[in-house]
């Protein structure tokens, strides 16, 4: 072949390359008013450009790009789309009956409506969600399809299986030892002892764990007599957060007793989950480790006013009554104490694309308006170890915004009802 059939089909091979690579969608969005929740504060009349999937520049009066799509948003709120520290987004209270949930139902039947709940929580604003606890491997497989495109949904950080100990919050507790387990060891949480913890955080991360969820105290919505003692040792707590640690990933715990919130804290865990009868030690220690709380205020309600319509026990429904009130004493006692607070709903408990609800609570209970949101944004972004991707409306991240008519700052319930939702550049609601 002569030198110039050899130039031809060098130029022939880029020319190629280069038509198969289409640029990347570029949109200018127009802010009338965006909530700048890094310096906390509320900017006029910005210009966000977007190009791909990511944050390209904000700025006032920046120019539109030539070819670019505008999306006027120029009369309403425009913020960073909002996250969830603790959702059960494969499944939700009052689908079945209470028993017929327990022993009719399995993984498999969260997993065929997993989607629904995932498209509710993206509508209502929820770009980003940590699932703490599905059954086997269910939540994992959600992410999985949501980032292959399969269907819309928020980003995921999968716990997959709660971590509890035999008889505790995350076993099935009150039922004849004759019924026989209803899962092979593998496919459960639960875990006795030093060694065995380790080796269930291992199979979990093997499998595709983002963070371990495991229970410190006991709980509410089970039928165990406690709500909040300890249901691990110091040491087997201990275990659990350095072996997680150790593959660089990060722990939460759930925990409503006292004595096991300061256990959980000592071990090393990023966040408490509940933290219903924590007191002033627990607070101390909080705030010296910097842990975060992350603390289902508004799902109180929720509960004492349906669940009995659902069958669930009265024991149950007894066991909340002594919770709800001490723990949004408590959680205002922290915001005050400066214990840093995640933005978490577990959303599950009470409907998918009800997350919102939570803000007015977090605000009735001592939270500043500005601050409820930086919670859902900056401070979750935080605790996820995500602050490069989201959180904020900042150039180089993840072109994850919402909108709203009025003034969240004014009236935080707004947020109920969101106008505009974009994930990672793609507009899901709105926008027209």
């Amino acid at each position: 072949m002569s030198k110039f059939s050899n130039l031809v089909l060098l130029v022939l091979v880029f020319a190629t390359a280069a038509f198969g690579q289409s640029a990347a969608k570029v949109t200018a969005i127009k802010a009338g008013r965006l909530i700048d929740t890094a310096a906390g504060k509320v900017l006029e009349n910005q210009v966000i450009i977007v190009e791909g999937e990511r944050i390209k520049a904000v700025g006032a009066n920046l120019p539109v790009p030539a070819g670019a799509e505008v999306i006027d948003l120029s009369k309403m709120t425009v913020m960073p789309g909002f996250t969830d520290s603790h959702v059960h987004i494969t499944g939700q209270a009052g689908t079945s009956e209470y028993y017929e949930g327990i022993f009719r139902r399995t993984f498999i039947d969260e997993a065929v409506s997993a989607h629904i709940y995932a498209k509710r929580t993206l509508d209502a604003g929820f770009t980003t969600v940590r699932n703490l606890g599905s059954g086997p491997f269910v939540d994992i497989a959600l992410r999985n399809a949501i980032n292959r495109g399969e269907f819309p949904g928020p980003r995921i950080l999968a716990a997959n299986m709660y971590i509890g100990s035999t008889g505790s919050h995350g076993d099935l507790v009150g039922f004849s030892p004759f019924l026989g387990e209803r899962m092979p060891p593998e496919m459960s949480g639960v875990a006795d002892g030093v060694e065995a913890v380790r080796q269930k955080v291992r199979y979990l991360i093997k499998y595709g764990a983002d963070v371990i969820k495991f229970g410190a105290t006991a709980g509410v919505l089970t039928e165990e007599a406690s709500v909040g003692a300890p249901q691990y040792s110091q040491e087997e707590m201990n275990a659990i957060v350095a072996e997680a640690h150790l593959h660089g990933i990060k722990v939460t715990a759930h925990a409503h007793g006292a004595e096991g919130i300061k256990m959980a804290v000592k071990a090393g865990v990023d966040s408490i989950e509940h933290g219903s009868f924590l007191d002033d030690e627990g607070i101390r220690l909080m705030k010296e480790r910097g842990t975060y709380l992350s603390a289902d205020i508004y799902n109180d309600d929720y509960i004492l006013s349906e669940f009995a319509k659902f069958g669930t026990p009265q024991k149950i429904i007894d066991k909340e009554k002594l919770v709800g009130r001490t723990q949004r004493e408590n959680f205002k006692k922290a915001v005050l104490a400066g214990v840093k607070i995640a933005f978490g709903s577990d959303a599950g408990v009470y409907p998918h694309g009800w997350n919102a609800k939570q803000f007015s609570k977090m605000v009735e209970w001592g939270m500043t308006p500005m601050g409820a949101i930086q919670a859902s944004t900056v401070s979750n972004a935080d605790l996820f170890g995500w602050s490069k991707d989201i959180g904020s409306i900042t150039a180089g991240k993840f072109a994850d915004i919402v909108a709203v008519q009025g003034d969240p700052l004014a009236n935080i319930a707004i947020l109920e009802k969101i106008d505009f939702v974009m994930k990672g550049g793609v507009v899901y609601k709105g926008g027209k």
